[in-house]
């Protein structure tokens, strides 16, 4: 069998081997929650990049640019990494280029991995059901803040290694620990999350509502992946 592990944050990734792997990328506040809600809004392609100015650069060439930095988007820019900012229908047929401060970068970290998909709590079962058809490894890595261990992030691999408990070999104390986290706080997610060192900095900056919106689970039937490089479906 196939066997499941977790990066808990980038800081760990030297001690990981990608090749070969599905490697499920998490940044539940909010970059991958809201890659999520864009495709569902009909974005037909996000384009992952490092730099603010890359993402005006192919603003240019027809892209949405999106840029968020410390919780907040940037001056100048059409988006930012709100899930509300995707809850769009003017977004059909359109394309992102996409900047985060912890979500995208992880994305770029993955690129020697066989595959890499976006996980979050709103494509948490679709996620699982795409991963029991594959016979690859996986591994759920978790953005983290600026190279730290958080809570949503684990949450999530938690989440997702409990439904993957019976396809996949589970002998990595990262996943078992955050399957156990996530026995804790399954009850009441929402509740639990908002002691999170980034639930508490949303709240300074009085977005409090994108955490509820990005606990919710398994409300979209859909696994963006990285095809070259940009994320479709």
């Amino acid at each position: 069998m196939a066997n499941f592990e977790t990066i808990l944050t980038p800081a760990l990734l030297p001690q990981y081997d990608l090749k070969g792997k599905t490697v499920v990328v998490i940044d539940i506040l909010r970059a991958t929650s809201s890659i999520c809600v864009g495709f569902n809004s009909g974005v037909t392609l996000f384009r992952p990049v490092a730099h603010p100015e890359q993402a005006l650069v192919l603003e240019e060439d027809g892209f949405i640019a999106a840029a968020e930095r410390n919780g907040q988007k940037l001056e100048g820019f059409s988006m930012g990494n709100s899930p509300f900012d995707y809850l769009n229908t003017d977004l059909n047929g359109k394309q992102v280029a996409i900047t985060t401060t912890n979500g995208t970068r992880c994305l770029h970290l993955s690129y020697e991995a066989a595959e890499i998909l976006i996980g979050s709590f709103l494509n948490l079962q679709a996620v699982a059901d795409y991963c029991k058809k594959q016979n690859r490894d996986v591994i759920a890595f978790c953005a983290g803040w600026k190279d730290k261990f958080n809570l949503e992030d684990t949450l999530f691999a938690g989440a997702l290694a409990q439904l993957l408990q019976n396809d996949l070999v589970i002998e990595c104390d990262s996943t078992l620990a955050a399957m156990d986290l996530f026995d804790k706080a399954k009850t009441d997610l929402s509740g639990y999350i908002k002691k999170a060192s980034h639930a508490q900095r949303f709240e300074r900056l009085g977005i409090e509502k994108d955490i509820d919106f990005c606990m919710q689970q398994s409300i979209y039937n859909i696994v963006p992946r990285i095809v070259g490089e940009d994320l479709k479906l």
